[in-house]
């Protein structure tokens, strides 16, 4: 593997997959109760700014590619395993001790991706329901694994930032040593 020791998996990131499967779980269940408790377009609002919706998307982010036909089920869906599968990968060979917050964000993303990968296979399409709204503008309709995916793509960017900024900081240390 390139010269790099494989991470023992009681110390890799792959420690962290409970935060997928509870993201899994939790979205399935969430579109479940959506699905038997509220007709397509019922609304429950929450807050002035908030309301349950019950939608579905056959596309992918914000409903693009949702009039192509049924190429992006499986276009998206296949994607989505692979995406996860790659991530998984990447996690067991991260340190968890050193790369915690990385760990947990990608952990989130791929609970969101599976979550929405086994809507497009078993739905044909993705149970969308919290709407975010101001007035009459509307933020697309999402769900709790668009959340997962959303929150856990922070956290990898969080991430990427402190590491460039301890890198930055390594670095000028170095040249006030010398």
């Amino acid at each position: 593997m390139n010269g790099q020791t494989l991470v023992p998996v009681s110390q890799s990131g792959v420690r962290l997959l409970w935060i997928s499967a509870l993201v899994i779980v939790l979205d399935q269940l969430s579109k479940l109760w959506i699905q038997n408790n509220l007709e397509l377009r019922e609304t429950i609002e929450i807050l002035p700014v908030l309301q349950i919706y019950r939608t579905f998307n056959t596309g992918v982010a914000m409903s693009w590619f949702a009039d192509s036909g049924t190429w992006p089920r499986w276009a998206f869906s296949i994607l989505g395993l692979g995406v996860s599968i790659m991530l998984a990968v990447w996690l067991r060979k991260l340190q968890l001790a050193t790369h915690r917050l990385l760990s947990a964000g990608l952990a989130l993303i791929i609970g969101g991706a599976i979550g929405n990968v086994i809507d497009r296979i078993y739905l044909g399409h993705v149970v969308d329901f919290i709407d975010a709204h101001w007035g009459g503008a509307h933020f697309p309709a999402f769900n709790v694994a668009d959340s997962a995916i959303s929150i856990g793509a922070a956290l990898v960017i969080l991430d990427a930032l402190r590491d460039a900024r301890r890198e930055r900081v390594a670095a000028q240390a170095s040249k006030q040593a010398e």
